[in-house]
């Protein structure tokens, strides 16, 4: 979709699924999100403390998923899309240094009424699904 169109209500149908994203968690990436939003707590960058908490490597944060499930639905419904409601979010395990995610998503439901669509969310790795969430967003009518 172009950054000059938008996703409208009458596009969209249950069961649809968003394109998918794909990203490699690097130690750098890691470093750069945690200076970015100012989470320096040391599990996310640094392995030992990591360890300490049973994940296999650093990880990613809860500001690094957030961030992503909204790059996903913005990759898919357009600049004019609002984003209402993104949770529950349900970390499974660790999305650790030397995991490829996939943030994916599919439309559940949706209310012609008030033009919102309901989603369903999860990432993926080569270990498995790792993270679930839900979302409300408004396209345009």
């Amino acid at each position: 979709m172009s950054a000059a169109h938008s996703l409208s209500i009458a596009d969209v149908v249950i069961g649809d699924e968003l394109p998918s994203i794909e990203i490699p968690i690097t130690l750098q990436r890691l470093v750069m999100e945690a200076g970015a939003n100012r989470d320096f707590s040391l599990m996310h960058h640094d392995v030992g403390v990591a360890q300490t908490t049973g994940a296999p490597d650093a990880f990613a944060n809860t500001y690094f998923l957030m961030g992503m499930f909204e790059r996903l639905m913005r990759d898919w419904a357009g600049p004019k899309a609002r984003i209402r409601k993104i949770g529950p979010l349900r970390m499974l395990i660790f999305n650790a240094v030397g995991d490829t995610v996939r943030f994916r998503g599919v439309v559940e439901s949706l209310d012609n009424n008030t033009c919102t669509v309901s989603l369903a969310m999860w990432v993926d790795s080569e270990r498995g699904q790792t993270v679930t969430a839900n979302a409300v967003i408004e396209l345009a009518g």
